[in-house]
């Protein structure tokens, strides 16, 4: 009888079985879909997520706006979604799997890269501006607030007068390519913090490292 309801009214099931929302967690990963875009600043969020497959052993797969995946940590469950509306629709895929799992705000997490911060440095901040990032800004229009967490990947600013959209774009020195796997490594650390210990607990561990 469930599933009949759900169908007559539309309403998706749930990858995660699980009937504790403060036990339920969302970690978005910004990028933008397709080889051409592998391996760009732009898509560190897409890379952070893809490293903590590999710890974690859990495989993305296609569905609704997005690849998605989920895992356990200490008792919570974890949704991972890197979304395939690329970047300046990416806030409809949030808002989708927010509604989708039953995630509340504070339990969820966007990763996203950050040309005012160096290459490396992370930062989680649970409110601000969107600074500029197309990502950010279509999601807070979307969830009409600035009040959610954000976590943010230096990727710095070494570009002329009129060169950021190539830069963001750009793939990575071969400089930062040998220090990104200790900064991928930190990256899910913070997300593992974020998600037993809080935001913020978080901040005050990771902030600037």
């Amino acid at each position: 009888m469930p599933n009949f309801f759900h169908k007559l009214f539309g309403k998706p099931n749930q990858l995660l079985q699980e009937n504790d929302a403060m036990k339920k967690f969302l970690i978005i990963g910004l990028g933008n879909i397709g080889t051409e875009y592998d391996d760009t600043r732009h898509n560190i969020g897409f890379k952070i997520l893809d490293f903590l497959a590999e710890q974690e052993d859990f495989t993305f797969e296609s569905a609704k706006l997005g690849a998605v995946a989920t895992f356990k940590h200490k008792g919570k469950s974890v949704v991972c979604l890197k979304p395939s509306t690329y970047m300046n629709l990416s806030g409809k895929a949030v808002k989708y799997w927010m509604d989708k799992e039953n995630i509340g705000l504070d339990n969820i997490l966007v990763i996203t890269d950050d040309i005012n911060l160096p290459f490396g440095t992370i930062r989680l901040k649970g409110k601000g501006s969107d600074g500029g990032h197309n990502g950010l800004k279509d999601i807070q229009n979307v969830l009409q607030t600035t009040t959610y967490n954000r976590f943010r990947f230096g990727v710095g600013s070494d570009f002329g007068k009129g060169q950021q959209v190539d830069y963001v774009l750009g793939k990575w020195d071969d400089d930062q390519q040998k220090a990104m796997p200790e900064r991928l490594k930190l990256s899910t650390e913070l997300i593992r913090s974020f998600v037993f210990a809080g935001a913020k607990n978080t901040m005050n561990q990771f902030n600037g490292k």
